[in-house]
């Protein structure tokens, strides 16, 4: 039986003979990436080099990523859907294409890991108005064996990758799935159907074209970009029909089971899927809050919670969960260990904060009863939305006080609040995943200059602890004890403009991360760097390990202004910065 970690060897050896050249996972929460909260592909940290950028590494990648997705957080508690989980992944960036990637795909399957080919269908991109069919892809499958009754040609929405907002590079995909040997559900049951009886594999991504404003264009430079998930591929050689009876979740449903009073599948599921996830978040030094990330991680911690209740489970347990997902993945994920003190004191004030919420929420409940002695969907939404109140959680209640509660309602209440929450989400990837713009990277720029001037007027403990950078500003997270007085701040504002009206040439150079540090470049993520780093230098100011993208000279930045400075942590400040452009001030 091939093991999840046997898995990930597996498939970065095989690469590795292929000529490519194993980078590190990325950090969940992205740098410079304003358009995703958290990182959910293998691609996001690498959208410079898929533009064209040199990566330090070569053309041919492979690695092990680190994702969470939220989009199917409802679909948590099925066969297959997680919102933490691994994606292996291998990229050509302007190497090889659509035959190379489906050949060692193929071959990856059928010879090392024994799958049977006889099992295997693939799904391939019909055409449509934008770009025609992919005939080529058709034609590669079927000259390693895989008949025409086990291709499937789908539209756009199901065969065609990106771009994740309304532009950036995008393509083709054809996807691989794994017959399980169940009974087709329908006539019209197909690879892509929900029924169980089609598991997806692996999805080869051609990125051909770039959406612009004006419609699709032709990439200078073809990429390839494959993601197989661990967790799903791991199930299918294990012979399971669900990732959770795989050994990166039975400890944890097994010590669920024996903690709680009712069993409910679903339930079991959420807690260990939120449970695992939230572990990952809080390893990167994420606190729960009520806005973006945080609000992401203290909505899945309450998930579990609420999972706890409705299956009689003691709250106190999700720390104790915690330690066994980090017995799972300690070897592979050393800052778990590292981070283990602060993810379980972390859950512990979670938990005790909601089980305040819920107190609260009880008694919201009984108000609504003694007027009302009847629970309507507004009302039952509410104590959901703002008390955290699981629906099975108010029926079980109202059953004991043998009280009505109208079901349906909720639930019309609970689809309009997903519609709200997909339109709000959308808002997110505005920009396109990555804004790769002049501006913005003329707002990549300054941060080094920012980054520089506030360790030259504060000093050498400034260092830089999260950046996010859009088309209009930048945003700038740093260390430092204290608010900056005006004078501090106009003297950065005053060091930076001087470095961009001097004209400085911003030069990259890909050196060993050794070498890097003997030069002294800044660079504070070291846990994300290979072997081989990028260098950005701003003449003679400016040294920072980085993946771009930049401007060449300091000139075309414009007018440095810092519109805010505030404090946004212990010891953590914030200053946001505009760039004004030069024929905007020079007026």
């Amino acid at each position: 039986m091939i093991t999840a970690r046997e898995l990930k060897r597996k498939y970065i050896e095989f690469f590795k003979s292929k000529g490519h050249i194993e980078i590190k996972s990325a950090p969940l929460i992205p740098e410079n990436d304003p358009t995703v909260l958290f990182t959910t592909a293998g691609m996001h940290p690498l959208v410079p080099y898929l533009l064209g950028e040199p990566h330090p590494a070569g053309k041919r990648l492979v690695n092990v990523q680190k994702c969470l997705r939220t989009d199917d957080i409802d679909d948590v508690g099925d066969a297959f859907h997680n919102t933490f989980f691994e994606m292996l992944g291998n990229w050509s960036l302007g190497d090889y294409f659509k035959k190379e990637a489906i050949e060692f795909a193929f071959e990856f399957l059928a010879k090392f890991l024994k799958i049977d080919v006889n099992r295997l269908s693939v799904t391939v991109f019909e055409g449509d108005s934008d770009a025609p069919r992919d005939n080529e892809a058709i034609r590669i499958w079927k000259s390693l064996g895989i008949p025409e009754r086990r291709i499937f040609l789908n539209p756009k929405k199901d065969n065609w990758w990106g771009p994740v907002g309304e532009r950036g590079p995008c393509g083709p995909d054809t996807e691989i799935f794994f017959d399980t040997g169940k009974e087709k559900c329908s006539k019209d049951c197909k690879p892509g159907c929900k029924c169980g009886k089609y598991f997806e594999i692996w999805n080869l991504v051609f990125m051909e074209y770039n959406k612009t404003e004006n419609g699709y264009e032709l990439l200078k430079q073809k990429n390839v970009d494959t993601g197989m998930g661990v967790e799903r591929t791991t199930a299918i050689l294990q012979g399971k029909d669900n990732v959770y009876d795989t050994e990166l979740f039975l400890p944890i449903i097994e010590k669920i089971r024996k903690n709680s009073k009712i069993k409910d599948i679903k339930h079991e599921r959420i807690i260990a899927d939120h449970i695992r996830a939230s572990v990952f978040a809080l390893s990167e030094g994420l606190l729960p809050s009520n806005v973006e990330r945080g609000y992401v991680l203290r909505r899945l911690i309450r998930r579990a919670i609420r999972s706890c209740y409705v299956i009689k489970c003691d709250v106190s347990l999700l720390s104790e969960l915690a330690r066994v997902v980090i017995s799972i993945y300690h070897e592979d994920y050393p800052e778990l260990i590292s981070k283990k003190s602060f993810i379980i004191d972390t859950l512990r004030d979670e938990t005790k904060r909601f089980e305040k919420t819920l107190e609260r929420g009880l008694n919201f409940f009984e108000k609504i009863v003694e007027k009302e002695n009847y629970i309507n969907g507004k009302n039952a939404f509410l104590l959901y939305q703002s008390f955290g109140f699981p629906l099975e959680l108010t029926k079980e209640i109202a059953r004991e006080r043998r009280i009505e509660i109208d079901e349906e309602g909720f639930k019309e209440e609970y689809k309009k609040h997903q519609e709200l929450s997909r339109t709000a989400a959308k808002g997110m990837f505005k920009g396109g995943l990555l804004d790769a713009s002049e501006i913005s990277k003329k707002y990549h720029t300054a941060t080094h200059l920012l980054h520089q001037a506030l360790r030259e007027v504060l000093g050498d403990h400034v260092r830089q602890v999260g950046s996010n950078i859009t088309s209009e500003r930048l945003r700038f997270d740093f260390t430092h004890d204290k608010k900056l007085t005006k004078e501090e701040i106009e003297k950065v504002e005053k060091i930076v403009n001087e470095k961009i009206k001097e004209g400085l040439e911003v030069k990259r150079v890909d050196m060993p991360l050794e070498e890097a540090k003997k030069i002294k470049a800044l660079g504070f993520f070291e846990e994300k760097y290979g072997k081989i780093v990028s260098v950005y230098m701003i003449g003679d100011y400016s040294k920072e390990i980085c993946g771009g993208p930049h401007v060449d000279n300091t000139s075309k930045l414009g007018k440095f202004k810092i519109i805010k400075e505030e404090g946004v942590g212990a010891g953590i400040r914030r200053i946001k910065a505009i760039l004004i452009q030069n024929e905007e001030y020079s007026k």
